[in-house]
């Protein structure tokens, strides 16, 4: 399987960049790298794959894609986040770098939970079926070394963080998250005639 730097991986999520700490930047770029190459049922991905990947699978025959989806919550992020600052200015703390680099981590367990069935087609493969991908999320980022501040966002930005605590960074990915989702489900009862 190829190593993808992290100048690879900035290809597909252009805001990795904006990680000031390069030691941060460049375990977020392995953890994809490794989960691109261990993902899809053990096949892994290439780019071209995971940019056609649909945004979700919940949402019907949209054309929104998964790459797309985490570079638009990343950038909602950054900009609720400066919206905040210009605001509230330090009376809410964001830790810009753990946002960033949670929101382009929070569905990188994706990557094990979508497979690709005989005819091509991304679907919930057995491992998704036992793990979603919060879970295989904070694993793989676990593993190379992503702050715990980190992997709070990832384990809690959908529905398994709505029984803990969340931190402002994971409230501001949470919200940027459904956004996205919500329309999607919008667009998709649209294409289906409902």
């Amino acid at each position: 399987m190829p190593t993808h730097t992290t100048s690879d991986i900035a290809t597909l999520f252009p805001n990795l960049m904006d990680i000031q700490d390069k030691a941060l930047r460049d375990n977020v770029a392995a953890v994809w790298n490794e989960a691109l190459n261990s993902g899809c049922g053990g096949k892994g991905w290439t780019f071209d794959e995971i940019r056609a990947i649909p945004f979700t699978l919940l949402a019907g025959n949209i054309d929104l894609r998964f790459v797309e989806h985490l570079n638009s919550c990343c950038k909602q992020c950054i900009a609720i986040a400066g919206v905040l600052r210009e605001v509230f200015g330090s009376r809410i703390p964001i830790h810009l770098d753990h946002l960033i680099a949670g929101s382009l981590l929070a569905d990188v367990g994706k990557m094990l939970e979508f497979d690709k069935d005989a005819s091509g087609k991304v679907i919930k493969g057995r491992f998704g079926d036992l793990l979603r991908h919060p879970f295989s999320g904070v694993a793989l980022c676990y593993k190379h070394r992503i702050p715990a501040e980190v992997m709070h966002i990832i384990a809690t930005h959908s529905h398994e963080g709505d029984k803990v605590e969340r931190t402002i960074e994971s409230w501001i990915f949470h919200h940027a998250d459904f956004i996205d989702f919500d329309i999607a489900k919008v667009l998709g009862k649209k294409a289906a005639g409902k």
